[in-house]
């Protein structure tokens, strides 16, 4: 027999007692645990933890759950959030002229790898209007010219929040979306926009700068997913990863390994993001692997 499943994700206050209260009320209510993990921050002073468990009483509604620990998270003065573990977090995947990154999600979505919906898919340009379509995505073209007015740009990230809210989107991607957003967008999509970046930042800045780090002679490149704000590329980080490079390879040679390594590190952090592994932590995240 198979029971509902849930997510549970808190954070609060470092005190005695918290996993012993957590693990005694999922008893108490008839629920199995079927994987934990904690964390506490010694800096913030703040506890983390991830619970996976099951509900296996079948007369206890989803509804009753949720209030009943919402009384011992208010106690607690917890941030908390419980997802059932069947549900499939819905996707809006935005790009601009670049689509490694969009590809790679689009494969591990179509293939099974990736446990999400994808009911939009946003762009400046309309380079994968066709690749949209071969996925029966629908695809939206949202054009921005070069150098356009502040209006103009407020009236396109309305639009991109109107897609976000009509489509129930849970989580934003800017799989190499080439435009920064405003900080009232930032704002909007706190905690729930993902977006990656080579790592050289802010060593090579502008256009081409896996050329700019060929020409510096680097030896490892990089790349970093991390949640947005309002600072450029400089949200709480998610994942990181490298690869060691040398003189003999050629510019194009380090690009392709770059690209390659911003597709897995982006997917990685979207994958945790999706099964609810991800807890803010200030300017930090705490990741459960």
């Amino acid at each position: 027999m198979s029971y509902p499943e849930y997510i549970l994700t808190l954070s609060c206050i470092d005190q005695r007692g918290i996993v012993h209260r957590v693990s005694g009320f999922l008893a108490e209510y008839g629920c199995n645990i079927i994987d934990s993990a904690q964390f506490g921050d010694a800096q913030s002073n703040l506890f983390f933890m991830r619970v996976h468990f099951s509900s296996e009483n079948p007369t206890l509604a989803d509804e009753v759950l949720r209030v009943a620990f919402a009384a011992l998270a208010t106690s607690m003065q917890m941030t908390w959030q419980l997802n059932d573990a069947a549900k499939k977090p819905r996707m809006l995947l935005m790009v601009s002229k670049i689509g490694h990154c969009l590809n790679d999600l689009l494969f591990r979505y179509k293939s099974g790898l990736l446990e999400v919906e994808i009911p939009a898919i946003v762009s400046n340009h309309t380079d994968f209007y066709q690749l949209a379509a071969s996925y029966n995505i629908p695809f939206h073209h949202l054009p921005l010219a070069n150098g356009a007015s502040s209006e103009a740009k407020l009236s396109q990230e309305k639009r991109i929040l109107e897609l976000v809210e009509t489509n129930n989107v849970d989580l934003v991607v800017l799989a190499r979306y080439m435009q920064i957003l405003s900080p009232a967008l930032c704002i909007a999509l706190k905690g729930r926009a993902i977006n990656i970046h080579h790592s050289f930042l802010p060593s090579f800045k502008g256009a081409r700068p896996y050329y700019q780090a060929h020409d510096r002679g680097v030896k490892l490149i990089g790349a970093t997913a991390h949640f947005v704000t309002g600072d450029l590329d400089e949200g709480p980080i998610i994942e990181q990863d490298v690869a060691r490079v040398d003189h003999a390879m050629a510019p194009d040679t380090l690009t392709a390994i770059g690209r390659d390594v911003e597709s897995v590190v982006l997917a990685r952090a979207v994958k945790w993001f999706v099964e609810h592994r991800i807890l803010l932590n200030g300017n930090k995240t705490v990741v459960f692997r």
